[in-house]
């Protein structure tokens, strides 16, 4: 026991962090509820399932944050890139993947690994000893929440999080879409063809946004507010910030050609990405919604080209759970008041697959390092892992704490000395900044 590492979640951050903890040659133990419980959002018992969209975004790993971070997590050998490039999908200059069969070969790497065992089981209570890292995401069984909250005196912050709606692509009527990746992004024919587009017209959209406006919304339960992550907005939710939000958003037609009509520039474009290998489940990006089901319909096939369409999955909306960590742990990712527990992923309040599953790698090593009687140090603030555990351990500032996808204004800045740089060239510089401090703190 003494000498196990526990594990609560099976998701991105608690494979992660098994896998990562028995690399370093410890045991491990992961503690996952479905799929004897179940969730709003999960619908298989896999572990690693994606939930939301299918895309760890940018892959670009010299000018972009995200890119930067699944660079980090491969120089560590991470498995959730590991298999993220073994499922990949054309997706433009993004990192997209078949969920499905993504979340089947983590779940049989970690099953196979000699050093790793899965319970499947609900944990209720926090364990009083042993080695534990709660990584269980931002849909924490209503039990395990409050024996959270009662440990730590403090109470859980909360938001909502949306899910977008997945389509059929056959019923996708391709005499008025088209397939591009915007601004043609990607090396290859099948990269720079990995989106479906849907154009609207200045009529289309006013029609659009007005039925999305008035489509009937699901409610709250009393004593719940919207506090929703900026970074996953529902879509009514940007519509009523003003009538123009969607079309600067997900809606932007920039980048994009409509080759049934090459002199006409769309008002606004939906764009559908590729949900699966074959080819036959597209998502629509961005389109995150809590409108009713009935609505959904209603409202999408609103959409020229999306008129027929069937929906493999609608949309759907569900609370979130995070926890106060500037407040709550110290810089080993330990629950301050109980040190024996780390936690790790989205629960800590950082936002994305990606920064959820980086938090788990490096809850993983340290807790690993512990039970072997060392302490391993946190990444550089300088890398863009060490960027993230600065800012929910004591970077941000506790009384307006929010989940935070990972980006440059998290990292030092860059010594502006020598002239002022252009934003790919500073970028480029933090990029390499990190890639040096990432290897020298893996040696």
């Amino acid at each position: 026991m003494n000498n196990t590492l526990h594990i609560i979640g099976g998701g991105m951050a608690g494979s992660e962090a098994a896998w990562q903890a028995a690399q370093q040659g410890v045991h491990v133990v992961i503690h996952e509820m479905r799929p004897k419980v179940g969730t709003f959002a999960h619908r298989t018992g896999h572990l690693a399932e994606m939930v939301c969209s299918n895309s760890f975004r940018s892959d670009d790993h010299e000018s972009n944050a995200v890119g930067l971070l699944h660079w980090e997590m491969r120089a560590a050998g991470g498995l959730i890139m590991e298999q993220a490039a073994a499922h990949r999908l054309p997706a433009g200059g993004a990192l997209a993947v078949d969920r499905d069969p993504f979340a089947e070969s983590v779940t049989a790497r970690i099953q196979a690994h000699p050093l790793i065992s899965v319970s499947y089981e609900e944990i209720t209570t926090l364990p009083t000893d042993g080695h534990w890292i709660i990584a269980t995401g931002p849909l924490t069984s209503g039990a395990l929440a409050e024996s959270i909250r009662a440990a730590t005196g403090a109470e859980a912050l909360a938001f909502f999080d949306a899910i977008a709606p997945i389509v059929y692509a056959d019923s996708v009527d391709m005499s008025v879409a088209w397939m591009q990746s915007r601004y043609d992004k990607g090396e290859t024919v099948e990269e720079q063809t990995a989106y479906i587009n849907c154009p609207l017209t200045r009529a289309q959209y006013e029609d659009f946004i007005d039925a999305l406006l008035a489509a009937e919304k699901s409610e709250f339960k009393e004593g719940e507010t919207a506090g929703y992550f900026d970074g996953c907005l529902p879509i009514e939710v940007m519509a009523e910030r003003g009538r123009e939000t969607l079309r600067f958003g997900p809606m932007k037609p920039v980048g994009l050609t409509n080759p049934h009509a090459p002199d006409v520039k769309a008002y606004a474009v939906v764009q559908l990405r590729r949900d699966n290998k074959l080819g036959t489940l597209f998502n629509m990006v961005g389109f995150q919604t809590k409108m009713k089901y009935g609505a959904q319909t209603d409202v999408f096939k609103r959409i020229p080209g999306l008129t027929g369409a069937s929906f493999a999955r609608l949309g759907g909306i569900h609370r979130n759970t995070f926890i106060n960590s500037p407040t709550l742990l110290d810089d080993q990712m330990r629950l301050k008041s109980h040190p024996h527990i780390r936690f790790a992923g989205q629960i800590t309040g950082v936002e994305g697959y990606v920064e959820s599953a980086a938090m788990g790698l490096l809850a993983g090593r340290m807790a690993a390092a512990e039970i072997m009687g060392a302490t391993l140090p946190p990444p550089p603030p300088e890398t863009a892992t060490g960027a993230l555990i600065t800012h929910i351990t004591g970077g941000a500032e506790a009384k307006t704490f929010q989940p935070m996808n990972v980006n440059f204004g998290l990292f030092p800045p860059i010594d502006a000395r020598g002239g002022r740089r252009g934003r790919k060239d500073r970028y480029k510089a933090y990029t390499d900044r990190a890639k040096t401090a990432f290897t020298a703190w893996l040696g």
